[in-house]
């Protein structure tokens, strides 16, 4: 509709308003809509084909053309996402507006990523949208100079779009397999386009080794299975090999980076033959270096797991309870620390702090986990 929105202010003025707008543009839209489903399916067949060449090869480099983007295959909406994040606006306007207007996340969708209520959401992309009207910017494909300032964005927008599609926030499916498949996607296209960004080959790298355990993350019955309990024969090795020769990729550049720490956790989970025989201290480290570098709450929740293996529960409880404010709305803070409080024998506070995550929740696999609990 928004595709059809814009072929209307194009051709309306010129060839005047239409009888019937409505029958127009919803016309219109319909082939805008079709036309996306024949591309989707063109990403797929390149999906396997790029699949099919990492487990042989790395990525390897291509020329920028003057003046504009150009990678061996591109893709329309990465140069969308390039052209969005502009440097007028801020990075969280650039990141909601790109989501919200190039590649379809909702309002709540997005909301629930940036971990703030659905109104505040709202409002920023309004702002966003005001401000590119009131300064006159000019939206247009960045030159190649200006490319690494507004990479930071770009691999931003592919995380959270990644992020939802491997567990939705939504409440009708419990992930969105396509849309995890076109970050990665896309994702590759900007690692071909900028081939000594050691960011972009950890962030390629984490969506691989995230990948890699999709087909054991829901048992028969659709039900979330936790990294504790999944079958690791059903992980699928080639793209496990392939993220790790990112990491290394990427490492061997020498200027270490935030994704690049997450895929490096990523892959001692990958490479561990069982969830007891992980290198938790080795994570625990690779936590240590990730919470400096970005100090994020979310970041200390998650070391928090990994210090439950190194020093016990009552060590991770009180690093929980320690940013327990701050994470109120994340859901995924409560069900941790319903595990923490179970640990240490206080299944009472533990059913509330699941429940109070069963809350903030609408994906159907997780509220079925939840639910399982509460009831046991």
């Amino acid at each position: 509709m928004q595709d059809a929105i814009v072929s209307a202010l194009e051709h309306w003025p010129r060839d005047g308003i239409p009888e019937v707008p409505a029958a127009w543009l919803l016309t219109v839209a319909k082939r805008k809509g079709l036309d996306h489903l024949r591309r989707a399916t063109r990403y797929r067949e390149k999906l396997a084909l790029l699949e099919e060449e990492a487990s042989r090869t790395a990525v390897e480099p291509t020329d920028v053309r003057a003046g504009a983007m150009a990678t061996t295959d591109t893709d329309d909406r990465l140069e969308l996402i390039f052209t969005c994040c502009h440097p007028a606006l801020s990075r969280e306007a650039q990141v909601a507006l790109t989501l919200r207007s190039v590649l379809g996340l909702t309002t709540p969708e997005i909301a629930h990523a940036f971990l703030v209520p659905e109104a505040t959401l709202a409002q920023r992309i309004v702002r966003a949208k005001r401000k590119i009207v009131d300064a006159g910017i000019s939206f247009r494909a960045p030159e190649p100079a200006e490319l690494p300032q507004r990479l930071h964005e770009v691999l931003t927008v592919l995380y959270l779009v990644f992020n939802e599609g491997y567990l939705a926030s939504g409440p009708d499916r419990a992930s969105r397999r396509d849309l995890a498949e076109d970050a990665e996607w896309l994702t590759s296209l900007v690692a071909r386009l900028l081939p000594n960004e050691p960011e972009v080959l950890g962030l390629l790298a984490l969506m691989r080794l995230h990948a890699a355990r999709a087909d054991a993350r829901f048992d028969e019955r659709g039900r979330l299975v936790l990294l504790k309990y999944q079958d690791r024969s059903r992980w699928e090795r080639r793209r496990i090999e392939a993220g790790v020769d990112l990491i290394e990729r990427a490492g061997a550049m020498k200027r270490p980076g935030p994704y690049q720490l997450q895929a490096a956790i990523a892959a001692v989970h990958s490479e561990a033959p069982t969830w007891k025989a992980t290198d938790w201290p080795q994570i625990l480290r690779l936590y240590d270096g990730l919470l400096g570098m970005t100090g994020s709450a979310v970041v200390r929740l998650n070391r928090a797991i990994a210090l439950r293996q190194v020093a016990g529960p009552e060590h991770a409880l009180r690093e929980v309870d320690a940013i327990a404010e701050e994470l109120d709305r994340y859901h995924l803070l409560h069900a941790t620390r319903a595990e923490l409080l179970r640990d240490l024998g206080r299944p009472n506070e533990a059913r509330d702090a699941d429940r109070r995550a069963l809350e903030l929740t609408d994906n159907p696999a997780e509220r079925a986990l939840l639910e399982e609990r509460i009831a046991r």
